[in-house]
């Protein structure tokens, strides 16, 4: 098989990767055959996966620009992926240029690729660093270098919290990472879920099976379940929603939509 340019040594590209995958759902170029294959295979099940990740990204937008209106120009995206069209930084920094943003991936692909990308972006780093283990994300020096965690920020877990095992206690890795914030600070926070899927239980779970089989077990969750990780921030209005219900750009009516950007679901916390 032949390595791209900008592919990175010493990764292996037999092997599918869900941040590669992501890419390949919402159009862009950096993914390999492989990961187009798991990513088709999915969609065999869940053929709106790209309408998901497209609400995804559009519920992100709209949450980082909340975040610059109420103040935060810090911005902190765990589980960041590939950098494709409208990324976090470009989002805050189109809106406030003095914002900052700290991406942070374990995927060695996401944070080459990122690298490329952030050249010249004094107010944006990548840190390689894994969201199960949070003291070592809040002790980064590119991390603390560029963002005073004195101050708020907007911490974002997007499509990333469902790819965490219970096993690797989820819920503690993100109470300590909220804890670790300051007061006024956001928790901008996305998830799939069986919850929304306009499907029967029984066909999506073959797209489960998928990630499965590609050693990136995902894990649906319940409303309740998702909820658990805003645990003492307050719930931003319209609180944890279908993604095109958080603060829509234009007042859509639903059969408008695609039924499968309301799967899983998406929501903003505050730190009083």
């Amino acid at each position: 098989m032949e390595r791209p340019a900008w592919a990175p040594q010493g990764i292996d590209i037999s092997v599918p990767s869900v941040s590669r995958m992501y890419d390949f759902y919402l159009g862009g170029s950096h993914n390999f055959e492989v990961d187009r294959e798991a990513a088709r295979k999915a969609m065999e099940f869940l053929p709106g996966l790209p309408k998901i990740m497209q609400a995804n990204r559009a519920f992100m937008r709209r949450a980082v620009r909340h975040a610059v209106d109420s103040g935060i120009d810090q911005f902190l995206d765990i589980g960041s992926g590939i950098p494709t069209f409208g990324n976090v930084h470009e989002v805050a920094q189109a809106a406030d240029p003095g914002a900052k943003v700290a991406y942070v991936d374990h995927d060695p692909v996401a944070v080459a690729h990122s690298q490329a990308v952030l050249e010249g972006n004094d107010r944006a780093v990548i840190a390689a660093a894994d969201l199960r283990r949070p003291k070592e994300i809040l002790a980064n020096p590119e991390i603390t270098g560029l963002l005073d965690l004195d101050r708020p920020v907007a911490l974002l877990l997007v499509a990333v919290l469902h790819f965490i095992e219970d096993a690797d206690e989820p819920y503690a890795a993100v109470a300590e990472l909220r804890e670790a914030l300051a007061p006024g600070s956001l928790l901008v926070l996305t998830h799939a879920s069986y919850e929304g899927i306009p499907l029967p239980k029984a066909e999506a779970a073959g797209t489960v099976g998928v990630y499965k089989n590609i050693r990136n077990p995902l894990i649906m969750r319940s409303h309740e379940e998702i909820g658990r990780f805003f645990e003492g921030y307050e719930m931003v209005e319209p609180g944890l929603v279908s993604m095109p219900e958080w603060r829509p750009d234009t007042p859509q009516s639903p059969e408008q939509e695609d039924p499968y950007a309301f799967s899983g679901f998406g929501g903003v916390g505050r730190k009083a």
